[in-house]
């Protein structure tokens, strides 16, 4: 099930994984020397997924990035082992570089039940490869993938992802050999208490390695001081702004019949409520009574909803 506490998800998070330390010696795996800028787009990108996976998964998720690491390509077949697993291509442009999106194959299974409208079970027992239904899904998980892949990105670089098709056996994935560098990203999703599931997002670093200053620059910049004379000539501007505001003292409800015989004269009876409510724009600010304020019609707040707080006052 979903989200369920199986044996699959503990192997999952414990399996063993290579720090990017430990890589930077094999010849020059990490070029970028400081990853935390990555780190906190994975992060970004984790926090963004949960308006993907909960539509989903019909239940609120909670998304976090876990530590990325740095490895070859060989390195991180063999630590996914011989598992069933969902190798999706994603075309980086521009450029020619290609990442990946892997999913476990139980949760991809998970994810078909739960699209035929069972409740998340996946096989005891995997198959050894995807049937057409299952690759769908996965494919359809790709898709939903790119867009909050671009937008997490585009503080970085302006980078746009294109999915391809899911491929279960990694030796039939075109433009990735063992020996190239990536920069693997692992975002877990759980509801509630039970264990969590994950997805890799995986960056060659020849694909990256056209945005290195940005890589490093962002994290070693410091942030600029702000203006003061800029944040208080933007506050007062957009203390300026006008708002329509507007209230409906009643709303009659009259037969057709009626209506087609309305003629100049006629009196359509109202009934007005003790507390109306008061729009600004399209929201509810709150509601108040009718009267008068010198000489002119106006209403007087008793009580502000948009704030979540009750208060009372004069509006005119």
């Amino acid at each position: 099930m979903v989200n369920g506490p199986s044996s699959d998800a503990r192997e999952r998070r414990e399996r063993t994984r290579q720090a990017d330390h430990v890589a930077l010696g094999v010849a020059n795996l990490n070029p970028f020397g400081d990853l935390h800028t990555v780190q906190h787009l994975s992060a970004r990108l984790a926090r963004s997924l949960r308006g993907v996976f909960e539509p989903l998964l019909r239940q609120e998720v909670r998304t976090f990035a876990e530590p990325l690491a740095v490895q070859r390509f060989a390195d991180y077949r063999a630590e996914r082992a011989d598992t069933l697993t969902a190798w999706l291509p994603l075309a980086i442009t521009p450029g020619n570089g290609v990442a990946l999106a892997v999913f476990d194959g139980r949760f991809v299974m998970e994810m078909l039940d739960l699209f035929f409208g069972g409740t998340g079970a996946a096989p005891h027992d995997l198959p050894s490869e995807f049937s057409p239904s299952a690759e769908a899904v996965a494919n359809r998980l790709g898709g939903m993938l790119v867009e909050p892949m671009r937008v997490a990105w585009e503080p970085l670089a302006r980078l746009k992802f294109v999915a391809g098709r899911v491929e279960s056996n990694p030796a039939m994935l075109s433009g990735l050999d063992g020996d190239d560098a990536l920069v693997v990203t692992r975002i877990g999703v759980a509801a509630g208490t039970a264990k969590p599931i994950f997805l890799d997002l995986i960056y060659p670093v020849a694909a990256l390695k056209p945005y290195a200053p940005s890589l490093t620059g962002k994290v070693l910049a410091k942030s600029a001081e702000q203006d003061p004379a800029w944040r208080t000539g933007l506050t007062r501007a957009v203390m300026g702004v006008r708002f329509p505001i507007r209230s409906v003292l009643a709303e009659p409800v009259i037969p057709l019949a009626m209506l087609m015989e309305l003629k100049a004269g006629d009196v359509i009876p109202i009934n007005v409520d003790k507390d109306v409510p008061v729009m600004v724009g399209g929201d509810r600010l709150g509601a108040g009574t009718v009267g008068t304020s010198n000489g002119k019609a106006a209403i007087r707040l008793t009580s502000i909803t948009a704030f979540g707080a009750r208060e009372t006052g004069d509006f005119q």
